[in-house]
């Protein structure tokens, strides 16, 4: 998992507010021992396993949702998220760019809660990112197929982050020197 990200989560996970809210949903230590292994190079993969888990259980309650999802209103917990996020891109600097400029897009942002208030849109995200931990790229490629096809609040995403040329620059092929 990408070091950066690590501590953009703790960074957002440090915030009063969001801790205040989420504090009788879910237990802070064992979140804040999981960010601070992964903030360690050699960790385990059956870190991030448990991590995801928990991500997981915390996005099927509401409540953790709708914090996370106002706490990614907030400039200074979304920007470095994203600079994290694209990081990783440095040889694709279109896409990281392209993705940026969506992840300002409030129209991108509410799509994406649109999305994420489907059980099964989550689901199938869910089933994505297991299939991404344990390299199925044919199960990674279906679930993500299946998303788009079954699910309109996805399509209406997909057509969201278009308009920032996230889909033509995924589509750009990859600039090897």
């Amino acid at each position: 998992m990408n070091r950066d990200l690590v501590r953009a989560l703790q960074v957002a996970w440090e915030l009063p507010d969001f801790r205040s809210g989420v504090r009788h949903l879910i237990d802070l230590d064992e979140v804040s021992v999981l960010l601070a292994t992964l903030s360690v190079p050699d960790h385990d993969g059956e870190v991030e396993r448990s991590l995801l888990s928990l991500l997981r259980s915390g996005l099927e309650t509401v409540e953790i949702r709708e914090a996370v999802l106002l706490l990614l209103e907030q400039d200074e917990v979304r920007r470095p998220l994203v600079a994290a996020a694209v990081e990783p891109l440095a040889a694709r600097p279109g896409l990281a760019a392209a993705i940026a400029a969506a992840a300002e897009d409030p129209a991108v942002r509410r799509e994406v809660r649109a999305a994420l208030d489907s059980a099964k849109v989550r689901e199938l995200i869910w089933q994505a990112m297991e299939n991404q931990v344990s390299d199925n790229r044919f199960g990674l490629i279906r679930r993500a197929a299946a998303l788009f096809v079954r699910h309109p609040s996805v399509r209406r995403l997909a057509w969201a982050v278009r308009r920032h040329g996230v889909l033509r620059e995924l589509r750009r092929p990859r600039v090897t020197h």
